[in-house]
């Protein structure tokens, strides 16, 4: 059987059913299928996660994954990536497997390698040891960044419908995307997993060397959970902006490193909950009292942008 690169988007049949109406039509889905990341250095290799993920941009996803985890902190220490091409692997599997070769003659440490952070202390798995794994890493505060017009906040919704391409084909993916300082699009991700969608974003900005993100908005098209504000800190980006809301813990890890999150950013309103000092408010007047949250319901999924396939040549170097 001849190894098949899969899509990102798949094409069934569905009954629609609309009141007393019945119709069979075509549909597209969004493709999930796992992906296997393996790490070797020299003689040694390991499989370091397995991930549910909508196929393309899987060297980035592995790139990121690894960044984001401590595994790697510089593109250098990358040889290359490529697609598992072991005999004892079916063709079918073949683009389900990606093995990172290192520059080392050994593998790191995997000791802490876990998706969450999540540390054995004595205070157990809570925000407090999330916290102090951050610091351990060595984060430190963002950089200053840019100021940015409420009005180019306002603004990246809707222009990032308009990128999410087979969003509007499928409803059910989510994105990540980064803009520059002057609202422009410079990468957008996606995928059925939102942090894999940032793992994708913030691979693409570390192979192409691109990291720390000191002038660029980040911005997700869900909630802020942890896990993502987490990620944007560790890849250097000052703003994090979310259609949805934040988690309790995604505005505590911003403001313990000094990062602008925007939540509920829907039509011509949002909340800063970290970092207001980066938002330039053209207003005339301010409202006495606070301002209550945005509290509709979030929507599915969050949209793709492309769904280009990974290095035609099955690999990456560097």
């Amino acid at each position: 059987m001849r190894a098949e690169r899969p899509s990102g988007r798949l094409r069934t049949r569905v009954q629609v059913v609309q009141g007393d109406v019945v119709v069979w039509r075509s549909d597209l889905l969004a493709t999930e299928e796992p992906m296997e990341i393996r790490l070797q250095a020299g003689p040694h290799r390991k499989t370091v996660a397995v991930t549910m993920r909508t196929p393309g941009h899987d060297f980035e996803l592995a790139a990121g994954f690894l960044f984001s985890e401590g595994v790697v902190a510089h593109r250098d220490e990358i040889r290359r990536i490529v697609y598992c091409q072991d005999s004892d692997l079916r063709p079918e599997q073949r683009y389900n497997v990606v093995t990172v070769h290192l520059r080392a003659s050994s593998l790191p440490p995997l000791d802490t390698l876990e998706r969450h952070f999540y540390t054995t202390s004595a205070c157990g798995v809570c925000g407090k040891a999330s916290l102090q794994a951050l610091r351990r890493r060595g984060c430190h505060l963002a950089d200053p960044g840019p100021v940015v017009d409420a009005s180019l906040l306002t603004a990246l919704p809707e222009r990032l419908r308009q990128a999410q391409r087979l969003f509007s084909q499928t409803g059910g993916l989510h994105a990540a995307a980064l803009w520059d300082a002057g609202g422009e699009l410079l990468a957008l991700r996606e995928d059925v997993g939102r942090h894999n969608a940032m793992d994708k974003l913030v691979g693409w900005a570390f192979l192409e060397g691109r990291l720390p993100l000191r002038d660029c908005l980040l911005m997700v098209s869900g909630r802020a959970s942890f896990e993502l504000v987490q990620k944007a800190v560790l890849a250097g980006a000052p703003v994090f902006c979310a259609v949805s809301a934040p988690s309790s813990l995604a505005v505590e890890v911003a403001r313990e490193f000094g990062l602008t999150l925007v939540g509920f950013l829907r039509g011509d309103r949002f909340n800063v909950y970290t970092g207001p000092e980066r938002v330039r408010v053209r207003a005339t007047s301010q409202a006495s009292g606070v301002a209550s949250s945005v509290s509709s319901p979030e929507k599915t999924g969050g949209g793709l942008w492309e769904s280009n396939p990974p290095c035609p040549s099955g690999q990456h170097r560097f």
